[in-house]
């Protein structure tokens, strides 16, 4: 049988009021009231409903934070990070994953809600703004990947992606490569749009003609389908810019099976910098973003906005770094 706060109370002699002011460290209990109750609960092996106990004093000391794949290496460290920042500012975290579904987006925030939490992390671009404003109305902070300008119960965590893009096609211009594809992310996501649009851009500040954009799903698969396509374009393009770590390692795998050698033949890299970059073989050429970094800042800032006076949010700036690896080179002698 379950013991209760009341069972508590009656063996110890005391009001629930009392019991609960001694757990929760709230109230003004005599010491020796304080160490009957303990060794009270302790004896009949109560176990308090944290959460029910949350509910209650609506103290929201809950930081949810919402990705878009779990599968993908960009996402545990972040997650990491944010969780040990959040448990040392006093929070438990609790996630959600939306697989890149909008529908699966909307549950996890209902859920984020239903919690109670004091703040949302949203590391995914498939979530409307209207979801956003109905978690800020409810005075439950939100910090997003630019998504929106900050403002009240809202802040704006922004990675410089275009530097990145650009950092990565100045590295392969100056190893002579000129014909450079670029592996584009899914459709309608912000990110993958600005790291798009800074390819095309920087193509052209560099007087190169932009070469094919495949599209892939930010997915090893869609990068190795990219891969094999590249490999039989003619002429066949001397560097790949991916859109991520992920789709460079599943474009070299396609590469390596259509017969090209990576870098010899075929310069590839990455974005993101995740652990998959260092270890692969060959190591990645990509962009370190700072994902622990990140996911402090997002923890910090949710802290910030929840126990604020006014809620007033931020705009804050990750920079994105170029770190080279051993997937480029220069560009083909026989090109």
């Amino acid at each position: 049988m379950t013991v209760t706060i009341r069972d508590v109370a009656n063996a110890a002699g005391v009001s629930t009021a009392t019991v609960s002011n001694v757990l929760n460290k709230t109230g003004k209990v005599g010491p020796k009231t304080q160490k009957h109750v303990l060794s009270t609960v302790k004896r009949l092996g109560y176990v308090p409903d944290v959460h029910a106990r949350r509910l209650a004093s609506n103290n929201r000391r809950t930081l949810g934070i919402i990705v878009s794949d779990i599968e993908n290496p960009f996402f545990p460290e972040i997650i990491k990070s944010f969780e040990t920042r959040a448990r040392e500012l006093g929070y438990d975290a609790i996630l959600g994953d939306t697989n890149y579904e909008p529908r699966r987006t909307q549950e996890a925030a209902e859920r984020m809600m239903e919690h109670k939490v004091g703040g949302v992390a949203i590391m995914t671009s498939e979530i409307s703004m209207q979801l956003i404003h109905e978690l800020a109305e409810r005075r439950i902070a939100v910090t997003f990947l630019d998504l929106a300008p900050a403002r009240r119960y809202m802040s704006n965590l922004r990675i410089d992606y275009a530097s990145g893009i650009e950092q990565i096609l100045r590295h392969l211009r100056g190893n002579g490569h000129r014909h450079i594809a670029f592996i584009a992310g899914r459709e309608g996501l912000k990110s993958n749009m600005v790291r798009e649009e800074a390819y095309e851009r920087t193509m052209r500040e560099l007087g190169l003609k932009s070469g094919p954009i495949l599209r892939g799903d930010l997915r090893f698969e869609g990068g190795l389908q990219a891969g094999i396509t590249i490999a039989k374009l003619k002429p066949r393009p001397t560097a790949v810019v991916a859109v991520n770590d992920l789709t460079a390692i599943g474009v070299i795998k396609g590469l390596l099976q259509c017969g090209c050698r990576v870098p010899e033949d075929v310069s590839v890299t990455g974005f993101d910098r995740t652990r998959l970059a260092e270890y692969f073989n060959p190591s990645l050429t990509t962009v370190d973003v700072h994902r622990d970094l990140l996911g402090r800042m997002a923890a910090d800032a949710l802290h910030e906005l929840s126990t604020s006076k006014d809620a007033t949010g931020k705009d804050y700036c990750i920079d994105a770094e170029l770190v080279v690896g051993a997937s480029s080179g220069p560009v083909p002698k026989y090109n």
